[in-house]
Formats: C-alpha cells, sequence, structure tokens
C-alpha cells in the first residue's frame, strides 16, 4: 500500500479538528486507501480500535444503511457504547441518501472526528455547504503522480537513464493505482481503466445527474478527449456536432460539461492575463484526470502527444498546490501560470526542439515577461538543454521530479 505522503501531509494538520474532512477524487485513484492510511495514523496515536468506526458503502454489508437516518442511529449506538472520542472514517458516502444532514448532527451531537470520501465534486461541495458551512475542510485525491509511480515500482529518481525509459512507461500507463499492481499489457490496462471509465460515466454522471442521451454524453467526452491541449468551449463543440449535421443545444454541452466535471473526468482550465492579473472568460482548456482514461477510450496515438504532456504538467502543479491558469500574455500564450501564495511559475510545454522556430515559438513568450518568477519550457529532449536569458529548459522527467519549484 503505497503511502500516499503527499495527502497524508496536508490531512495530519488537520486530525483531531473540529472540521470534517471531505477526501474528494475519481473512482479508483486511491481514496479508500487514503482513508485507511488515516486508520493505520490513528492507531498509531495510539487510538484504540474500538474508537474507530469504519464503514465503505460500496460493500455489501452496508446496503441496509440508505439514508441519513439509518447512518446516525448506527453511528449512535457505537459511539454511546463508546468512552471518549470516536473517529468516523466514511467511504464513497454518497451511497447514503442526505448524508450530509447526519454527518452535521455528528458533529453537534458528539465528540468526534470525521472523514468521508467521494467521487462526485458536486456532492462534496453545494450540498455540503448548506449543512456543514464553515465545519469541512476538503482534499482533492488524483491518480498516481509521476513520483508516486517512482516510489510504487521501487525506482530510484536520481538514475537518469531509468528515469526517461519509466516515464515513457508512465506516459502510457496512466496513474490508477490498480493498473500498477501487476505486470499489464497496456491492452489489459486499457481494458481495466475502460471499466473505472464505465462506472464512473454510468454512476457519478449518467445516474446523479439524471442523462437521458447517454449515446450523445459520448460524444462530448470523445470530442473533449481528442482535444486535450487545444482551446476548447461548449460553442466549439456545439459548432462540430452542427458540422456533423447534428443539432445540439449549447446548454446541454454546458451541462455535459458541467457533469464530468463534476465526476472527476475532466477539468476547465480559464485563462489568465499576465498584464492585467485577472482570470479571462474565453478560450479556456480541459484536461483529463487520467490519461489512461483517453487511451483506453479513444486508443492510444502518437499525435496526441503534446496535449498528453500539458496534461501531466498540468496536473503536477495542481498536485503542488498551485492555481493553475492558460496564461494570455499580449497576443501570445503561456501554456500555463501557477500561482501559489505569493509564488508564480511560467511553464511552457512541447514535445521536442525540432527547429530554430519551435525554440522561438517556445521561448518567446516568457522572454516576453518582464518578472522575475521562475520560467521553464519543459520537452522530452535530452540533447537540447540550452538555457535562454533565465528561461530555463528541462526535460519533463526531470521536472516533475525536481521538488524545486
Amino acid at each position: 500500500m503505497i503511502e500516499r505522503e503527499l495527502y497524508m501531509k496536508q490531512i495530519r494538520s488537520f486530525m483531531n479538528r473540529p472540521f470534517v474532512k471531505v477526501i474528494a477524487g475519481i473512482r479508483r485513484c486511491g481514496k479508500s486507501v487514503v482513508l485507511q492510511l488515516i486508520a493505520e495514523e490513528l492507531e498509531r496515536q495510539e487510538v484504540a480500535k474500538e474508537h474507530i468506526v469504519y464503514m465503505n458503502f460500496e460493500s455489501f454489508e452496508w446496503m441496509d444503511i440508505a439514508d441519513a437516518k439509518a447512518l446516525y442511529l448506527y453511528i449512535k449506538d457505537k459511539v454511546e457504547k463508546t468512552d471518549g472520542k470516536v473517529y468516523i472514517l466514511l467511504d464513497e458516502i454518497q451511497e447514503v441518501k442526505d448524508w450530509e444532514k447526519a454527518v452535521n448532527s455528528f458533529m453537534v451531537d458528539w465528540d468526534v472526528d470525521v472523514y468521508v470520501t467521494g467521487s462526485n465534486s458536486r456532492l462534496l461541495s453545494s450540498e455540503l455547504s448548506t449543512y456543514l458551512a464553515g465545519r469541512y475542510v476538503s482534499f482533492h485525491i488524483m491518480p498516481l503522480s509521476f513520483n508516486e509511480y517512482l516510489l510504487f515500482h521501487g525506482i530510484n529518481p536520481d538514475n537518469k537513464e531509468a528515469l526517461r525509459e519509466e516515464f515513457q512507461k508512465y506516459l502510457r500507463m496512466g496513474g490508477f493505482p490498480a493498473v500498477h499492481t501487476g505486470d499489464y499489457s497496456f491492452e489489459s490496462i486499457y481494458k481495466l481503466v475502460y471499466d473505472i471509465y464505465s462506472s464512473v460515466i454510468l454512476r457519478d454522471t449518467v445516474q446523479r445527474h439524471g442523462i437521458r442521451n447517454v449515446e450523445l454524453l459520448e460524444r462530448v467526452v470523445r470530442f473533449v478527449f481528442d482535444n486535450i491541449g487545444n482551446r476548447l468551449n461548449a460553442k466549439n463543440i456545439a459548432d462540430y456536432f452542427k458540422s456533423q449535421q447534428r443539432r445540439v443545444d449549447i446548454n446541454t454541452v454546458y451541462n455535459y460539461l458541467d457533469a464530468l466535471q463534476g465526476a472527476f473526468i475532466i477539468q476547465r482550465v480559464p485563462r489568465y492575463d499576465i498584464k492585467g492579473k485577472e482570470q479571462l472568460q474565453t478560450n479556456e482548456k480541459y484536461f483529463v484526470s487520467d490519461l489512461s482514461l483517453v487511451y483506453a477510450v479513444m486508443g492510444y496515438k502518437d499525435r496526441m502527444i503534446s496535449g498528453a504532456l500539458e496534461n501531466i504538467v498540468y496536473w503536477e502543479m495542481k498536485r503542488r498546490g498551485y492555481d493553475t491558469f492558460i496564461g494570455k500574455q499580449d497576443n501570445r500564450e503561456v501554456d500555463f501560470v501557477g500561482i501559489r501564495k505569493d509564488e508564480k511559475i511560467y511553464v511552457q510545454v512541447t514535445y521536442r526542439m525540432e527547429s530554430d522556430a519551435t525554440v522561438e515559438r517556445e521561448f518567446a513568450p516568457l522572454l516576453a515577461i518582464s518578472d522575475h518568477y521562475p520560467k521553464y519550457v519543459v520537452s522530452m529532449d535530452d540533447v537540447w538543454q540550452d538555457n535562454i536569458e533565465g528561461v530555463r529548459h528541462r526535460h519533463i522527467a526531470d521536472f516533475l521530479t525536481d521538488g524545486n519549484w
């Protein structure tokens, strides 16, 4: 069981504090493991096992606890039989109707520390804010980062030759922990991931949002997946369907994109005016929570490599706590602007420095920025190593494993 220390470090500072800890993320990304790690952490703190209540609502064991009242009565029985604080760990809580009412009562009625996981961001935001305003803190669990992948496979990141080879594997395999538990072929990996995708589409998208036209939803998914790294919005998608002689209401597309975001399948990334220091409302991009989802649905295509590399860099920046945007600098675009408290970072991502024109295209937008925050061009080049006027070039494997940005 990989430690997921990135998330445990964040969660530890809120343990035994009067906040519900909400652990959210796409299905099979490792939320249950994080919950088990929390239970182990509590035991290391010498919390007796009878003071820890662990329930996984995807298990048949808990099928009779289907609503808030049943959950409340079950926990009440446990609490009243226990002397002292009780730690309540509830996995895939969205399976319990009106669960947030029960959790709110736990916090009001007893001395408890509550942790919940769920697979839909809307479930873990709008409903929670109604009942637990100011009394919860959320953590977004993601599939394995490249650093976690290396840890999972026991690879030393200081071995540069191995690092390049392992990045190629990570690029193709993605980060769902389940695909790294055995020696699977790419075909088997994509079959496993397609099953995850199907579950997310059915349970966290179609059923939750009452979507009737599943075929259209799947077409929207494919279009978004095929345009990872490209500017995209609901109008682009509606116009594409129109060009295919299929009329689609733009509000329907908005609703589908919103549902896919809520299920953590995709993430909308807004643009940011670097000079004006403000968010823009047009020409955003969408990235997928794990590249293996794209390969499972669309097949692997070499032509998607640039968007795939952007996808990996975007999520690494998010893991490191950066609010991440697409940058606009006059009439040029910067792939990513990351803002973290009083820090900034600018990153351009490309596949190869194949020509002088490519070097100019990638470095020029960063050279035009007059501040002194770190600026990187990231690619898969080993030969081309130049830095230009303070703008650093890094191989993507080195960039991802560098802890200094």
